[in-house]
């Protein structure tokens, strides 16, 4: 019996596994918001390449056939922070655009009244804040500094003369947020 009483106990106290404990709080509460930053940014970046890939079919239509195609806001309303099925509510058929799967975002393209210009642009509320987020594509008729059509998604609109904006000046021909409060600057 005297020979169990000498061996030492081994084993953590109760000190150490709380300094364990709040080590791991500390990193979680460090990872968790970056974890959620870096899944916001992964949805907005849907916005993005779907507008730039919208942009490629109405330059490859506007090529075979001499103008550009309207396409109505479609899906109807967007999914907010969960993604719906995508209806073309028209326009983007005859361009030979459509997403594949469901989307956060809903997009739309306004064509100016002489057919020489468009915006293209996406919005959404995929951080759930009541607050949506809008990327848009601005293509003015040749020689002008405007596309005379301003895209309707947003919080704002997403216009052809005041918000695609870098330092310098309005910029044309790019994706774009549709005001400096989008992109990486929200998230």
């Amino acid at each position: 019996m005297n020979k169990f009483l000498g061996k030492s106990k081994k084993g953590f106290t109760l000190i150490e596994l709380m300094i364990v404990v709040a080590i791991i709080g500390i990193l979680a509460a460090i990872a968790i918001p970056n974890f959620i930053r870096f899944q916001l940014k992964a949805k907005t970046s849907e916005g993005k390449v779907n507008v730039a890939a919208i942009r490629t079919a109405e330059e490859a239509y506007f090529s075979e056939f001499g103008s550009y195609v309207t396409g109505s806001v479609s899906p109807a309303a967007n999914g907010g922070t969960t993604k719906t099925d995508f209806t073309d509510t028209g326009g983007f058929g005859t361009i030979g655009w459509a997403p594949e799967g469901q989307v956060f975002f809903n997009y739309e393209v306004v064509v100016s009244s002489n057919g020489a210009a468009y915006v293209a642009d996406a919005g959404a509320d995929i951080d759930g804040n009541g607050v949506d987020q809008a990327w848009g594509y601005v293509h003015p008729a040749p020689g002008s500094v405007s596309a005379n059509a301003d895209g309707t998604l947003g919080a704002t609109v997403c216009p052809n003369n005041g918000i695609l904006i870098q330092s310098g000046g309005r910029v044309f021909n790019q994706v774009l947020p549709c005001h400096t409060s989008y992109g990486q600057s929200e998230f």
